[in-house]
């Protein structure tokens, strides 16, 4: 595999490719499914919805639908659970700080652009210790619109002074593909995420795809710089 040259910048979808959310997603599903009374779900059940977010675990809970009665309540105690326990086990998947710490060090800029909306994105940052750190956090409400559209990440792109195509966008879901190709980046995805089964990520038609993070530094020729400074 030739390493990609004259990357400026990579940026991160963030449930399922950055930070491993699932573990407390997967409370704040339980923790309402008991509160309306019903037996909590696996979490092998639950890992693979979570990259798409409460409407999709309040249906997989529940089968409900943003336009069923009664989904408005439980998507709101859902997210007010999860709010209230926003980092009790996520951590960044294993070999991401490294995989920034490599990214710093060749002087490319990182950052973070999700639909998840910034009054949970931005406290999550905050609590891993990297708000400071990143060049930007791009919110799934910061823009007018999300993730298919390329606007985030143009937004982006413009935040850390990167050109889109020499811009990686690395992200575990179709979607996260498809916003980063109309955009003009490098796509790169991830299959250590949460994929349903059924999924095909060939079908997401990624330039890239890695087995874990670690698997960054080698496609962007870092991986003989992090040895020589590991």
């Amino acid at each position: 595999m030739k390493p990609l040259t004259d990357i400026e910048a990579v940026l991160f979808d963030l449930d399922g490719t950055f930070a491993d959310t699932a573990p407390d997603l997967a409370y704040a599903l339980n923790q309402t499914l008991r509160h309306f009374g019903r037996e909590p779900l696996p979490f092998e059940t639950i890992r693979p919805v979570v990259s798409h977010g409460g409407v999709a675990l309040i249906r997989l809970g529940f089968g409900l639908g943003p336009d069923d009665p009664g989904y408005a309540e439980h998507r709101q105690f859902l997210l007010d659970t999860y709010q209230d326990n926003l980092c009790r086990e996520t951590r960044l998947f294993d070999g991401m700080a490294e995989v920034l710490e490599g990214l710093e060090m060749a002087g490319l800029s990182w950052g973070i652009v999700t639909n998840k909306p910034a009054w949970l994105t931005d406290p999550l940052m905050a609590a891993l210790g990297l708000a400071e750190r990143a060049g930007t956090i791009i919110s799934g409400d910061t823009c007018a619109h999300n993730k298919p559209h390329p606007e985030p990440i143009h937004c982006a792109c413009r935040e850390i002074g990167a050109a889109p195509q020499r811009t990686v966008y690395v992200g575990d879901a179709d979607r996260d593909m498809a916003a980063g190709r109309a955009a003009g980046n490098i796509t790169v995805g991830a299959l250590f995420g949460y994929i349903q089964p059924g999924d095909d990520p060939s079908g997401w038609q990624a330039d890239h795809y890695i087995e874990q993070p670690r698997d960054l530094l080698p496609l962007l020729g870092l991986a003989q710089h992090q040895r020589q400074h590991g």
